[in-house]
């Protein structure tokens, strides 16, 4: 069993690549999941996440608005399901939403299970589980909630919450009933065994699926000027996840396009088997159109 970033250093990249693909192959198998997200509710929020524009630390001049309405959520629900993904989830900035908000958005989950077909998912931050049950009984599948990165490097990048905070609300999905999903972002000036221990950190939690985030150095916040990481550490990452975490859904998602770049299908053969199409909270991502025809290519590939 891969625990200690010793395991990883004495590997070249290409063989974590060939022993991840087989054990996707092993224990994952063929199939891509494919899921799409909403900023539901953006900007002002408390927290000073260094890599977010949302934040109302920052001066970032990013897009500020309320809790959109249950029309306008449920049409993008319906866009989600048109270019492809199975999975749609309702994000929301800010530390966590109020009584009243987390009772719409139950109304909306109830009406997309119900009427669109797609599963929903949510990512509201630090909720209680009074509150998650009220989703779960919505017909909510998964709550999304990232611990970002390793304990020991968390307070580098947020002061206003704790890590320990991130892994209560998990444990109290989980409890809810709830699938996991859970990740974080990669470039953050970690190090490869902060991304070791944050992997381990996942597989001990149990979390159902797996987002890779690569940072995209935003204008107005503080890590604006952070070179980016190379393709080669993307890989190895995507790599060492597969190997930690065994069957769960790795997924890559934004900074991928910036990152990645011609490289994107090797991340499907390093172990990931999952992918965020249609753009991101607010970043925008490559057309629905190129991201299906690749993962068509990788379809064929693997069943070849």
């Amino acid at each position: 069993m891969y625990r200690k970033l010793h395991d990883f250093q004495k590997l070249s990249t290409w063989q974590l690549i060939l022993l991840a693909n087989e054990e996707r192959k092993l224990l994952a198998g063929k199939k891509i999941e494919l899921c799409s997200i909403t900023n539901a509710k953006s900007g002002r929020c408390s927290e000073d996440c260094r890599f977010c524009a949302q934040s109302i630390h920052y001066n970032t001049k990013v897009s500020v608005y309320p809790l959109k309405s249950k029309d306008e959520l449920l049409a993008e629900a319906e866009r989600a399901k048109e270019i492809g993904a199975e999975r749609f989830s309702i994000v929301t900035s800010g530390k966590g939403p109020d009584r009243q908000e987390v009772g719409k958005i139950a109304d909306v989950i109830n009406t997309i299970k119900e009427k669109i077909g797609i599963s929903p998912c949510a990512s509201l931050g630090i909720l209680d589980t009074k509150s998650l049950v009220l989703l779960k009984d919505a017909g909510l599948n998964r709550y999304h909630h990232n611990i970002e990165t390793s304990r020991r490097f968390y307070p580098n990048i947020v002061t206003t919450h704790t890590f320990d905070d991130r892994i209560r609300t998990i444990r109290a999905a989980l409890e809810a009933g709830l699938e996991v999903c859970s990740g974080g972002i990669i470039g953050l000036g970690e190090s490869e065994e902060d991304r070791v221990d944050m992997a381990l950190t996942l597989r001990d939690l149990n979390v159902n699926s797996i987002p890779i985030n690569i940072l995209v150095p935003l204008k107005g916040t503080p890590l604006e000027g952070t070179k980016n990481i190379s393709a080669v550490e993307v890989l190895r990452t995507i790599a060492i996840f597969r190997l930690i975490t065994g069957n769960r859904t790795i997924r890559i998602a934004a900074g991928r396009e910036s990152v990645l770049k011609d490289f994107q299908g090797l991340a499907f053969m390093a172990g990931a088997n999952g992918m965020m199409i249609g753009g991101y909270l607010t970043v925008k991502g490559r057309s629905p159109e190129e991201d299906l025809a690749m993962v068509s290519e990788i379809r064929k590939l693997w069943n070849g």
